[in-house]
């Protein structure tokens, strides 16, 4: 066989492998089907903030509705919170926000040994019916209060570990206030 067929062979060969590599990428081969991707959900609307009106001049205090962001303790602040809730009290390791309707939040930040883990951190609030979950990528627990609402604990770094305890009318919104948790970085 001489030079010019050996080029020829190689060149048909060359040709024919790249035409079956063509086929098998082109007819979808190993490809998921398209009703097994699922689609992005549409983000949600950004809601505006209204600006309140302080109290005029010589008139009493009202309370006015808490801020998109409320600052619970030692820098940790939640930037969601349910409409019509004021803030009612706390500390310097916590914050209560309630409703005329009887609805309430309590956030609570729990610092030292005992959240050296969540193990710790859970022996010193109770939760019942309780069930593993995760809070930004954290894991946590979420159940019931004993004196009653629901409840989620998580560690937001060893050593410091965060509660939400939440009115059951505001059941709902106990994950969407804890996401909403921002702490400062490396406290």
């Amino acid at each position: 066989m001489g030079t010019r067929s050996k080029a020829g062979a190689a060149a048909v060969s060359f040709t024919a492998t790249a035409l079956i590599i063509y086929a098998i990428f082109s007819s979808g081969f190993g490809r998921l089907p398209r009703a097994a991707i699922r689609a992005p959900e549409p983000l949600p609307a950004p809601v505006p903030v209204v600006p309140v009106q302080p109290p005029a001049a010589g008139s009493a205090a009202v309370p006015r509705p808490a801020e998109t962001v409320a600052v619970v303790a030692d820098g940790f602040w939640l930037t969601y919170l349910p409409g019509g809730l004021v803030r009612t009290g706390g500390d310097g390791t916590g914050a209560r926000f309630a409703s005329a309707a009887g609805g309430f939040v309590e956030a609570q930040v729990t610092r030292g040994t005992v959240a050296a883990d969540l193990a710790r951190l859970l022996s010193r609030i109770k939760v019942r019916d309780a069930r593993a979950t995760t809070v930004r990528g954290r894991p946590a627990v979420a159940g019931r209060h004993p004196a009653g609402g629901r409840l989620i604990a998580w560690l937001e770094r060893p050593g410091t570990g965060m509660s939400i305890r939440v009115s059951d009318s505001l059941g709902g919104e106990l994950l969407a206030l804890a996401a909403s948790v921002r702490a400062p970085v490396g406290d």
